[in-house]
């Protein structure tokens, strides 16, 4: 069953078509990666289905609801979190701070029991859990950022380029972590310039250019296709 249909959507800013007709589906259980240049759109895409940016037609429809006009706090609450580019974790506040914020929609009842499990999952966090978020490295604060979204028990979690700016030894870590993260039951829509790493640990992928999708196949095929590796695999 498809755990996320996007149908038709048509995203502006101002007089600009960022998005244009873009229609894909997330089914439960996958890790689907969303490829494509600068610019191409990827992060509109998410936006928009997270409810922070608005298409003006079709539709988005998580879990069978159609949540293209449900407020940004309420998707979360729904079970679909994202983890933005740039990681976005509160500098001044310490890692568990951090955390908690994540735990807003499930109130204090289950706080302690949800932070045991990120801590199991995201040991560093555990040693670290009383620094500041701002002395913690890129990849530290991008466990955080994970960490934190994984805090209300989402059904999807979407990540925006969650390798960005981080050494290739760091990459590999954080690409572990996604996949163990869905091996646990967390379905994945992830956005990534890594396209080498995204195909690799993906089940399908979407290719946009100029905000519309151009090709889709399984992962594995994707990383086979001459016109795909030329544009995006470096070779």
């Amino acid at each position: 069953m498809a755990m996320l249909e996007v149908e038709n959507i048509n995203v502006y800013y101002g007089s600009i078509h960022a998005i244009k007709g873009v229609g894909f589906h997330v089914n439960e259980g996958e890790i689907i990666s969303l490829i494509g240049a600068n610019g191409a759109g990827k992060t509109t895409i998410l936006q928009t289905i997270s409810g922070l940016l608005r298409s003006k037609t079709g539709s988005v429809k998580f879990m069978g609801q159609d949540i293209s006009h449900v407020p940004a706090h309420k998707i979360v609450g729904l079970g679909l979190a994202q983890v933005p580019e740039g990681r976005r974790v509160f500098l001044q506040m310490s890692v568990a701070e951090n955390l908690e914020l994540g735990a807003y929609t499930q109130g204090k009842a289950g706080m302690e029991d949800t932070l045991t499990m990120i801590y199991d999952r995201f040991p560093r966090l555990k040693e670290r859990r009383k620094q500041m978020a701002g002395t913690l490295s890129g990849g530290e604060q991008q466990m955080l950022a994970m960490g934190r979204a994984m805090m209300s028990h989402p059904k999807m979690l979407m990540l925006d380029e969650p390798s960005m700016g981080l050494a290739p030894i760091l990459v590999e870590e954080i690409f572990d972590l996604i996949k163990m993260l869905n091996e646990g039951g967390t379905t994945i829509l992830l956005v990534e310039q890594n396209a080498q790493m995204a195909l690799s640990i993906a089940d399908r992928g979407y290719v946009l250019e100029t905000g519309s999708i151009v090709t889709s196949a399984a992962a594995k095929d994707l990383l086979n296709d001459d016109s795909v590796r030329k544009a995006y695999l470096g070779g």
